[in-house]
C-alpha cells in the first residue's frame, strides 16, 4: 500500500526523474541550515588539509535528502561517488570487492547502512580507522589472513533507523547528521525552485498551499507539484496558484494537515476500533492491513510530528487533536480530564 501511496516518502515511480531536481552544490541546497554550515566547514577544512573527508553518517525519516547531500558532498570535494546499498551487500567478498576499486579520496554511499549483516559490518571497522582489510584465504588448517591496505576513503552511510547499527559501527563515524522535516517556508523554496527547472507557471501562494500538505519532506513536495501541475494543464491553463493548488490536492483526498486516506484510517482504527488507545503496533497493523514496519518508518513519524498520536510502553494512543481534526467528540475516560473541562465548557 505505501508504495503507491502519492505521498509516501519512499521512492516509487513518481520519483523517475527526481535526480533532475536535486541540488548539485552546498549553495543550490534548501533547508537543513545547521546540518549544511556544519557539513561547509568539514568540507572546506578537509580540502585545506588536502585530506579525504571523515567518515559521515546521516540519518531521518526517507526523502529528506540523504541521497543528495552524499552527492553535494562528492561535488564540494571534487570527488567521484561510487553508491550502493545495505541489502546489495550480501557476502563479504562484495564487500571486498568494492573497498579494493576504491581510488583515493573517492567516496563511498551505502544507503539503508543498518541492513548490512554483522559479519560485513566487522570488515568495515578496520576499513573505516585503519584503511585495511583482512581476508581470509583458504578453509580449515589451512587458512590464513591476508590484509589489503586501502586507499584513503570517505564512507557515507545513510539510514532511516539509526537504532539498528552497532554501536561499534556507529562510533567510527567521525560526523553524523540528523536531518530533520523541512519548515513550510524551506519547502516552498524548494517547490519555486522546481517549478522552474520543470518550466510550470506557479504563484508563490500556490507554492505554500502544495508546501503546506507536503508533511515536511521534499520528495513529496515535488510529488505534489507534479500532479497539481497535471491539474492545472486539465484545467486551469496551466498556471497553479492557490486556489487551482487548493483544488487538486481536494482531489487527490489529501487534506490541510498533509493526511491521505492511509493516515486517516490509522486514526479511525485508533479511535473507532480501539477507543483512543492504547493499541499495539501488530494489533494496528492487523487492523489497517498494512505490515507493522511501514506503519514504524513511513506514517508514525509524521503523525508523531504533528502531534496526532502519542507512543506509550502499551501502544498507540490518539491525542485530543487527533480527535479534533477527525470530527470524534472526546470519548469519557480520555486520560487527561482537563481536555474534558475544555471541551465542556466550548
Amino acid at each position: 500500500m505505501s508504495d503507491s501511496r502519492l505521498i509516501s516518502s519512499k521512492h516509487n515511480e513518481e520519483d523517475l526523474n527526481e535526480g533532475s531536481l536535486r541540488p548539485l552544490t552546498m549553495a543550490d541546497y534548501v533547508g537543513q541550515d545547521r546540518i549544511r554550515e556544519n557539513l561547509e566547514v568539514f568540507i572546506a577544512a578537509a580540502r585545506e588539509r588536502g585530506e579525504s573527508l571523515d567518515h559521515v553518517l546521516l540519518s531521518g525519516p526517507p526523502g529528506l535528502g540523504k541521497t543528495t547531500l552524499a552527492a553535494i558532498m562528492a561535488n564540494e570535494m571534487g570527488q567521484p561517488i561510487r553508491k550502493t546499498s545495505g541489502p546489495a551487500i550480501e557476502r563479504p567478498g562484495d564487500l571486498a570487492a568494492i573497498l579494493t576499486n576504491l581510488e583515493p579520496g573517492e567516496i563511498l554511499f551505502i544507503d539503508e547502512i543498518h541492513r548490512l549483516n554483522r559479519s560485513i559490518e566487522e570488515i568495515m571497522y578496520p576499513a573505516m580507522e585503519d584503511y585495511t582489510i583482512d581476508i581470509v584465504i583458504g578453509k580449515g588448517p589451512a587458512a590464513r589472513t591476508l590484509q589489503i591496505d586501502l586507499p584513503p576513503f570517505t564512507l557515507i552511510g545513510a539510514t532511516t533507523r539509526p537504532g539498528l547499527l552497532s554501536s561499534p559501527l556507529r562510533d567510527r563515524f567521525g560526523i553524523s547528521c540528523r536531518l530533520d522535516f523541512y519548515s513550510q517556508a524551506d519547502l516552498t523554496a524548494i517547490i519555486m525552485r522546481a517549478a522552474s527547472i520543470l518550466g510550470i507557471a506557479i504563484t508563490p501562494e500556490g507554492a505554500a498551499e502544495i508546501a503546506r500538505c507536503s508533511r515536511g519532506t521534499p520528495r513529496v513536495a515535488n510529488r505534489l507539484l507534479k500532479r497539481v501541475r497535471d491539474y492545472a494543464l486539465v484545467r486551469a491553463q496551466g498556471k497553479i496558484d492557490q486556489a487551482t493548488a487548493s483544488q487538486a490536492l481536494q482531489m487527490l483526498e489529501i487534506d490541510e494537515h498533509g493526511l491521505d486516506t492511509v493516515d486517516r484510517m490509522i486514526l479511525d482504527a485508533i479511535i473507532i476500533k480501539f477507543g483512543g488507545g492504547p493499541v499495539g503496533l501488530e494489533t494496528l497493523s492487523a487492523a489497517v492491513s498494512e505490515e507493522g514496519d511501514t506503519i514504524t518508518d513511513v506514517y508514525e513519524p509524521y503523525l508523531l510530528k504533528l502531534g496526532f498520536i502519542h507512543k506509550t510502553p502499551r501502544g498507540r494512543v490518539a491525542t485530543e487533536l487527533a480527535y479534533r481534526v477527525m470530527g470524534y467528540p472526546l470519548q469519557k475516560g480520555f486520560k487527561d480530564s482537563s481536555l474534558f473541562e475544555d471541551a465542556d465548557n466550548k
